[in-house]
């Protein structure tokens, strides 16, 4: 296999094997509807094999930063269609992540309540716009019913993606959000049948992929995840634990013939992603993680050596536009601006120059 060789995932066809990760970017204003310089943002980048979005939120109440982008309204939905055509038009692939929050948030972003698996908050402080912090609130403990109709909410948002264009969309099960809290013992200590037991905690995660699965299609359907990662207090810190809890839920995932795992950790090619990925049992996008950046070395290492179908790569694609044709024909890249990242505005966001840019 060659990082620059197509592949399939699922129903997703691909020209090459780097993947646009998520990526945080709060560009879309108090409204949550993707504006013109979003819609630049993401076809400057339609060159990778397939884009996935930033995270966006599928209910008010899962919003979790200022100018985060939502597929909530019929004008979230209409911004998110003119990027989708807009990637379509230069050959790209884009799918949606679609994120909810959890208690990673602040009632002035959701505009009411902040919701987790149990009542307990996260220490430290939250951005919460305008340059201002406020600490983290002690999340509302959703009831049963109210996590089931998370899940319809999780899931009317997925079609909403597709039904705009969208290639498909990846359920964010990862860093320390949502779904995360209810896979670790830290953030979930609920006592009915989405907490408790290893199986109990994956709980929720498998019913929101099967319902989202069953609305769309599987093979139009990603899911990422972070074991070990240890962010936002969703901690798994037991070894025994961790490999339960993720084996399950992975085991619950096999059947459902999901596009593509997507798994972020630091060792890509180690023991418990290669073992997640064999009980997966199918396509895994691998992501290095939040620490170091993912170099093209890297990401060709671990395609030649078969330890994923693709590669995630962040702030590369980032900063290069025409990152896989720099990766290719091996030329320098551009260095990622980090006091832009979580900015407003297009510095930052679509000045960063390609090679044709330079040569002209």
């Amino acid at each position: 296999m060659d990082l620059f060789t197509p592949v399939r995932l699922g129903d997703l066809e691909l020209a090459n094997r780097v993947v646009m990760a998520p990526l945080t970017r709060m560009r879309s204003g108090r409204s949550g509807v993707p504006g013109d310089i979003v819609v630049e943002h993401y076809a400057q980048r339609a060159g990778v094999g397939l884009i996935i979005s930033e995270g966006t939120y599928p209910n008010r109440e899962s919003q979790a930063f200022a100018g985060q982008p939502g597929i909530v309204t019929e004008e979230q939905a209409a911004g998110w269609r003119r990027v989708a055509d807009a990637v379509h038009a230069r050959g790209g692939r884009i799918v949606m992540q679609v994120m909810h929050g959890g208690r990673v948030s602040h009632p002035e972003l959701t505009g009411s309540r902040v919701v987790g698996p149990s009542a307990i908050a996260i220490r430290g402080e939250v951005h919460v716009g305008g340059g201002r912090k406020e600490p983290f609130p002690v999340p509302h403990a959703l009831t049963t019913e109210e996590v089931e109709a998370t899940v319809a909410d999780i899931v009317a948002a997925s079609r909403r993606a597709v039904e705009a264009g969208l290639d498909g969309v990846e359920i964010h099960s990862a860093n320390g959000y949502l779904l995360h809290e209810f896979l670790s013992p830290a953030s979930n200590r609920r006592e009915d049948r989405y907490g408790g037991s290893s199986e109990n905690r994956a709980r929720f995660v498998l019913e929101v992929a099967t319902a989202v699965a069953e609305a769309v299609g599987a093979g139009r359907v990603g899911i990422r995840i972070s074991p070990e990662h240890n962010i936002q207090d969703a901690l798994e810190t037991d070894p025994a634990d961790l490999r339960a809890t993720y084996g399950a839920l992975v085991d619950g995932l096999r059947p459902l013939g999901l596009a593509y795992l997507s798994i972020l950790h630091q060792e890509p090619a180690g023991e418990l992603v290669q073992e997640l990925r064999r009980r997966f049992g199918g396509p895994l996008i691998a992501n290095s993680g939040f620490g170091t950046v993912t170099t093209r070395e890297e990401a060709v290492q671990l395609i030649e050596d078969a330890h994923a179908e693709a590669v995630a790569v962040g702030r590369p694609v980032l900063a290069n536009p025409d990152l896989v044709e720099r990766w290719a024909g091996e030329h320098p890249e551009n260095t990622p601006d980090p006091s832009t990242f979580y900015a407003s505005g297009p510095a930052g966001y679509i000045d960063y120059p390609t090679l044709v840019g330079l040569r002209s």
